[in-house]
């Protein structure tokens, strides 16, 4: 039997008063990955930032359950130490805080939360350069301030780091292929699908269904108009590159 992870039901939210989700629904069982796709404006992003917390996306009606705790009210360090995170579909810079410097803070503030022990300089040093290696990640970008100066695959591949470091149950990524080239796309996709498991959920938001080539979803759903309007499998995102969401968004209107 299939454990629930991340249960989100009858979602209602807004942004400045303007309603943008209006009744979504979504289970992503423990293994299981998902993909949103939808037309611009249909609230993927603000699907992600809601999930993750961020302060201006309020929430007017349902619930947000991870591993059967309500999240609803929780802020987004909270949610971050139970096992939740958000790839960002374009990642800020932090200047003058070193690459290794925020990961060895962000890994040790959320094993404090946990009740583990801290990881020492040493350990934290090897492991996270085991987990750089595959990304195409050096000595010298670990070094630089976070994100500053980077390229826009570098920003991801640092993100995937980031993830791998973190090791969340839950992962959010909006986008995460937004301006990646062919060769830089394949480095971010391994980098996810080596973390996939028995006991870990992702839920991968696209524009595109390119990306679905490397991260091959159990299921797809079409996000428009605030709410989930048509589930499949990784079929549905090849007709969807094919007809595009025309007929979908006509038939929200008709």
């Amino acid at each position: 039997m299939s454990t629930p992870l991340l249960e989100i039901n009858d979602l209602h939210a807004r942004v400045e008063d303007k309603p943008i989700l209006k009744g979504l629904s979504l289970t992503v069982n423990e293994g299981e990955v998902h993909a949103i796709m939808g037309p611009n404006g249909a609230g993927k992003s603000t699907l992600s930032y809601v999930i993750a917390g961020r302060e201006g996306y309020e929430i007017t009606g349902g619930s947000i359950k991870f591993r059967g705790q309500e999240i609803t009210e929780m802020n987004p360090e909270e949610r971050a130490a139970i096992g939740l995170f958000l790839a960002f579909q374009y990642p800020i810079e932090i200047p003058g805080v070193g690459t290794a410097t925020f990961l060895r803070t962000a890994v040790n503030e959320q094993r404090k939360a946990r009740g583990e022990d801290e990881l020492d300089a040493i350990g934290f040093l090897k492991a996270m350069r085991a987990a750089a290696k595959p990304l195409n990640i050096t000595d010298e970008m670990l070094k630089r301030a976070v994100n500053v100066g980077f390229s826009g695959g570098e920003k991801k591949r640092n993100e995937v780091l980031q993830m791998t470091m973190l090791a969340p149950s839950m992962c959010v990524l909006d986008e995460t292929d937004s301006g990646l080239d062919i060769d830089a796309l394949r480095v971010v996709a391994d980098g996810v699908n080596a973390l996939r498991g028995p006991d870990k959920g992702f839920l991968v938001i696209t524009h595109y269904q390119r990306l679905l080539d490397y991260i091959v979803p159990d299921f797809v759903h079409v996000l428009a108009d605030g709410k989930i309007v048509k589930s499949g499998d990784k079929s549905l995102a090849l007709e969807l590159e094919k007809t595009g969401y025309v007929d979908i968004q006509q038939g929200l209107t008709a």
